[in-house]
């Protein structure tokens, strides 16, 4: 059964924590950026779905006002058809044909011009005003068509009133269906100026009403040299006559600000009525809210992706403290070399290994000669230096990978070699004696071939009951042989029996 891998080294690791604290804001902060466009969407909901309803309130007052002065025309047109209409009294006529249409709101005047244009009634009072309207663009296409129907005019200056208007206006025909006058009825612009000012729009939004030949009748905010302009050659004007309604995104011809344009035809007339609303303004409450919201997270992402990457320094630090700490566990403080618990560990290590592989382990326990003259003699210093030029001299003598030398106490030496026989044990104890031969200390007036050591060598594992102790043990005994022998030589310690192994150790 295969076991799944343990979590708990990944979450010892610094890398580990760093990544987290790094992912876990930049998570927090897509969290907030798709918020944030939730949000701008959210606004851009709300301006579409109120410049929507604008259109269609203003739409319906615009187009119910011009019903009610159309209908008015209709009707004077039908009265004029009524028998004896021409023997009435004036003011009695004035009453057949207009009947209260004096009172629709913001009408300015209404009146029917002969086929001269000639103001012939005018409901505003008895008699009628003589006025001459032929040179009106209204009454020239009207005398040139008698197909136009309704006709709204581009703004004028009312000659009754004096104030600005458009003028609707529809054809007198006589019985024969030649041309016979025009009856119209004005409308102030100040009617759709006021529908308009109701509305509460930033200073770069607006709304604005045309003919479609693309003149410009109203705008709110009001300027002056709007009115009467055209903007027929507008790409924005092809987008209103490519469809009845609808809404797009686009800048301003005029003033190259980017606006949300809502539009829409008013009913069957030749009128196009939009509310244009600055994107600045749509996305301004929106915009505060997401600088503030944004440099929030930002400040919080930055200080949690920095709090991450010192707390990975301090773990990287408290990890390296560590292997420090267990590297200094395993190491002699004086040579640099691996110490006895190492020694201990690596022994246990390369046994059980040559145990499964049948392979030689070989063990050279080095002592110095004479220590102890030499630190009563020159001192704790000198044989300080003494053993660590050994040390030196020792691991530098030994050079495979697998091969471990080891301090295991006072000036006694141990060396571990693995997959070694006897005779490639013995060639490197020569080794070491040669390179030992070559240490001299200047400072302490050692010269080359003052210092010598004796070598004990050991191989197992000889049998099934042999150990690692046991090991130990015969390369010690070989030590003290060469001891015994006069020192500075290597002695191999022969295969023994248990038994005689016991005689040694007592």
């Amino acid at each position: 059964m295969i076991r799944p891998p343990s979590l708990a080294p990944r979450l010892r690791s610094a890398r580990t924590w760093i990544v987290l604290g790094v992912l876990a804001p930049l998570g927090m902060l897509a969290l907030s950026v798709s918020m944030l466009l939730d949000m701008r969407r959210d606004a851009w909901e709300r301006a579409e779905q109120t410049s929507q309803n604008l259109l269609q309130v203003i739409e319906r007052d615009i187009a119910r006002n011009v019903e009610l002065i159309d209908l008015t025309l209709r009707a004077v047109i039908d009265n004029m058809k009524a028998s004896g209409l021409s023997e009435t009294s004036p003011h009695l006529r004035q009453l057949i044909l207009f009947g209260r249409a004096g009172t629709t709101r913001d009408m300015g005047a209404l009146i029917v011009l002969d086929e001269n244009g000639d103001n012939v009634i005018d409901v505003s009072g008895m008699p009628s005003k003589h006025l001459n309207n032929a040179d009106r663009a209204y009454f020239k296409v009207h005398r040139e068509r008698a197909d136009l129907g309704l006709h709204i005019s581009p703004p004028l200056i009312s000659r009754v009133l004096g104030v600005p208007i458009v003028v609707l206006s529809r054809r007198i025909d006589r019985p024969d269906g030649s041309f016979g006058g025009v009856v119209l009825g004005s409308l102030k612009l100040s009617y759709f100026s006021g529908i308009f000012e109701r509305v509460v729009l930033g200073k770069d939004s607006g709304i604005n009403l045309y003919l479609r030949d693309g003149t410009h009748l109203m705008r709110h905010p009001q300027r002056e040299d709007d009115i009467g302009a055209s903007i027929a050659g507008q790409p924005n004007f092809a987008t209103y006559l490519a469809a009845r309604s609808g809404r797009f995104t686009a800048r301003s011809g005029r003033d190259d600000i980017e606006r949300l344009y809502s539009f829409t035809r008013v009913g069957d007339l030749p009128l196009i009525l939009n509310v244009a609303v600055s994107v600045r303004e749509i996305e301004a409450e929106w915009r505060d809210k997401a600088l503030v919201i944004g440099l929030a997270v930002l400040a919080l992402c930055g200080l949690a992706i920095a709090l991450s990457l010192l707390f990975g320094r301090e773990l990287r630090r408290s990890a390296a403290m560590q292997a420090e700490l267990a590297r200094l566990s395993l190491t002699d403080g004086l040579t640099g070399l691996a110490n006895r618990r190492r020694y201990d560990e690596m022994l246990a290590l390369r046994w059980a290994e040559a145990r499964r592989s049948g392979a030689p382990l070989a063990l050279l326990v080095v002592d110095v000669d004479h220590f102890k003259g030499w630190n009563d003699r020159c001192g704790h210093g000198v044989g300080d230096a003494l053993l660590r030029g050994l040390g030196n001299r020792l691991s530098r003598a030994v050079q495979r990978p697998g091969d471990l030398v080891c301090r295991i106490g006072g000036e006694e030496f141990a060396i571990l070699l693995p997959e070694t026989d006897a005779a490639g044990t013995a060639r490197i104890a020569a080794g070491l004696h040669a390179a030992v031969a070559r240490l001299a200390i200047p400072e302490a007036g050692i010269e080359a071939g003052a210092v010598t050591v004796s070598i004990g060598l050991a191989l197992g594992p000889q049998d099934a009951a042999d150990t690692a102790d046991a090991l130990y043990r015969r390369a010690d005994a070989a030590l003290y042989a060469a001891k015994a022998g006069g020192r500075n030589q290597t002695q191999s310690a022969p295969r023994m029996e248990p038994k005689t192994l016991r005689l040694v150790e007592a």
